[in-house]
C-alpha cells in the first residue's frame, strides 16, 4: 500500500504541479463540548451536582462549560426536603436550580419516593398516614418547582436485585403494597402536568429478571393509562458489572412501549482505552435509540464521585479531560475544544494548533495533509478529528492511527510515533480519500494536546 500510495501521489502531484496548495486554518467548531455536541443530536448531556461544590471555581467552570442538564445529587431527596413532617427545606436544592436556570440547563428532579435517605419519621407511620404523607410530599415538592423541572424520578429503585423480579421491601411496599408506585405517578401528574414522570433503577441495563419486572410494570401502566413518560437506567458499570451486550436492545424494547429512556447516573470504573471504549459504547447505544433523550453522568470529577477510588468519571481529580471524555465527545459527533483541558486546575498549558492542505487532487480522489504544531509548551501527544463529506472514504493513512464514529464520517487521529513535540515544533499526518462523487473538502477539528 505505501508503494501504491507514493505512485498515486507522484502521479497526482505531476498533474497538479501548477496548482496552488490551499491551507485551511481551523476555525473552532460549535459542537466542542459535551452539552453542545449532544444538542446536535437532539439530546441533553447532564451531570449530578452537589450544592456544596458550587463555590469551587474549577467545579463550576467545568459544569457550566460542558453540561446542558443537572440532577441534584442529594438535595431533593426526602431527608433533605422534608426532614420533619410538614416542614420543607429547599435551600440547597434551590441553589442548584437557580444556577442551572441561569445557564439555560435542563433540570432532572431526583427523587420523590425512595426507600433510602428517608427521615426516621416516615418509617414509623401507619398505612393510612404513610399514604397521606407520601402524596403530600410529592405534591409539595413538585409544586415548589413547578415549571422548572424537565423530568422527575418519581419512584426510585423499587425492585429487588436477583432472579425473583419481586418488589423491594420498603415502608411504602410493605405498608401500601404494589399500588404505591401507581399512586405516586398519578399524584405526580396532578401536581405538575407538564413535567415528565420517570421510573428510575439500577441493574436494569440489560435484559434480566429485574428489568423484565420493570418492563412488565411499564407495559401495564401504558395499557391502563397510568401516567408514565420515561424510564431511567442508572448505568453504574465496573469490571464485575460491565456494559451488557444487549444494552441497546434493552433500551429499545422500553422505548417501543411508548416511553422515553434516559441514562440517568452513568459512571464507569476504570481508566484509559478500556474505560473510553465503554463510555463510547454507552453513548452510541443511546444515539441508536430515537427515544433515548439524554445522558447524565453521576458527577463532574473523580475526586467527588461516590466511587472515587474507581476513577469512574470523564474528568480526573484535577479536572483534566480523560480519554473517556474524548471518546464521548467523538461518539456525539463533536470536536475537541483544543488546549482547554479542564476547569482550571487541570489545565497543564499543553496546546496545539492544526492546519490542513489538500496536497494532490485527481478525478476520483485526493491527498490531504494535516500539520500539528505545539503551542508555547512541549506536548507528549495530540488528537485531531477530521470530518469528511458524506460518501468520501479514506483509503490510506500515514503518520497516525485512526478510529471512526458510528456514522463513518468522523475520523479521530492520534500519533503513531510522532506525539512528542517541543514547544513550537510541528509534525504531520496525511491520508488519501476516495471522492465517490463528492469533491468537498473535509473539516479539520481542533487539536487536543496532552
Amino acid at each position: 500500500m505505501p508503494t501504491l500510495r507514493r505512485a498515486v501521489q507522484g502521479f497526482a502531484s505531476a498533474l497538479l504541479a501548477a496548482s496552488t496548495v490551499t491551507a485551511l486554518a481551523h476555525s473552532a467548531a460549535a459542537a466542542d463540548t459535551l452539552g453542545s455536541a449532544a444538542a446536535g443530536t437532539g439530546r441533553y448531556f447532564g451531570t449530578a451536582v452537589a450544592a456544596g461544590h458550587l463555590g469551587e471555581s474549577d467545579y463550576v467552570n467545568t459544569l457550566d462549560r460542558e453540561f446542558s442538564a443537572v440532577t441534584p445529587e442529594n438535595e431533593m431527596k426526602w431527608d433533605a426536603t422534608e426532614p420533619t413532617r410538614g416542614t420543607f427545606t429547599f435551600g440547597a436544592a434551590d441553589q442548584i436550580v437557580s444556577h442551572a436556570q441561569s445557564k439555560g440547563m435542563k433540570i432532572r428532579g431526583h427523587t420523590l419516593v425512595w426507600h433510602s435517605q428517608l427521615p426516621s419519621w416516615v418509617s414509623g407511620l401507619g398505612a393510612a398516614d404513610l399514604r397521606t404523607a407520601m402524596d403530600n410530599h410529592i405534591t409539595q415538592v413538585m409544586k415548589h418547582y413547578k415549571g422548572k423541572i424537565y423530568a422527575w424520578d418519581v419512584v426510585n429503585e423499587a425492585f429487588q436485585d436477583g432472579s425473583s423480579g419481586a418488589r423491594r421491601s420498603s415502608p411504602f411496599q410493605d405498608k401500601l403494597g404494589d399500588g404505591f408506585i401507581e399512586e405516586a405517578f398519578r399524584t405526580a401528574r396532578a401536581a405538575d402536568p407538564d413535567a415528565k414522570l420517570c421510573y428510575n433503577d439500577y441493574n436494569t441495563d440489560g435484559v434480566n429478571a429485574k428489568s423484565n419486572a420493570v418492563y412488565a410494570m411499564v407495559k401495564d401502566f401504558k395499557a391502563r393509562g397510568v401516567p408514565i413518560d420515561c424510564v431511567g437506567f442508572q448505568s453504574h458499570f465496573n469490571s464485575a458489572s460491565p456494559v451488557p451486550s444487549d444494552y441497546r436492545a434493552n433500551l429499545q424494547r422500553f422505548a417501543d412501549l411508548g416511553v422515553d429512556v434516559q441514562i440517568t447516573e452513568l459512571d464507569i470504573e476504570g481508566s484509559g482505552t478500556a474505560q473510553a471504549t465503554n463510555y463510547s459504547n454507552v453513548v452510541k447505544a443511546c444515539l441508536a435509540v430515537t427515544r433515548c433523550t439524554g445522558i447524565t453522568v453521576w458527577g463532574v470529577t473523580d475526586k467527588y464521585s461516590w466511587r472515587s477510588s474507581g476513577t469512574p468519571l470523564l474528568f480526573d481529580s484535577a479536572y483534566a479531560k480523560k480519554p473517556a471524555y474524548d471518546a464521548v465527545l467523538a461518539a456525539l459527533g463533536g470536536t475537541s475544544g483544543g488546549g482547554d483541558n479542564g476547569g482550571g486546575g487541570g489545565n497543564t498549558g499543553a496546546a496545539c494548533t492544526v492546519a490542513f492542505a489538500r496536497t494532490a487532487d485527481w478525478n476520483d480522489g485526493y491527498n490531504g495533509e494535516v500539520t500539528v504544531t505545539a503551542g508555547s509548551a512541549p506536548i507528549s501527544g495530540w488528537t485531531v478529528t477530521v470530518t469528511f463529506p458524506a460518501g468520501q472514504k479514506v483509503t490510506a493513512l500515514w503518520n497516525g492511527s485512526a478510529s471512526w464514529d458510528g456514522t463513518g464520517t468522523v475520523m479521530t487521529v492520534r500519533p503513531t510515533y510522532n506525539g512528542n513535540l517541543a514547544a513550537g515544533a510541528s509534525t504531520s499526518f496525511g491520508f488519501t480519500a476516495a471522492k465517490n462523487g463528492t469533491s468537498g473538502t473535509p473539516t479539520v477539528g481542533t487539536c487536543t494536546a496532552s
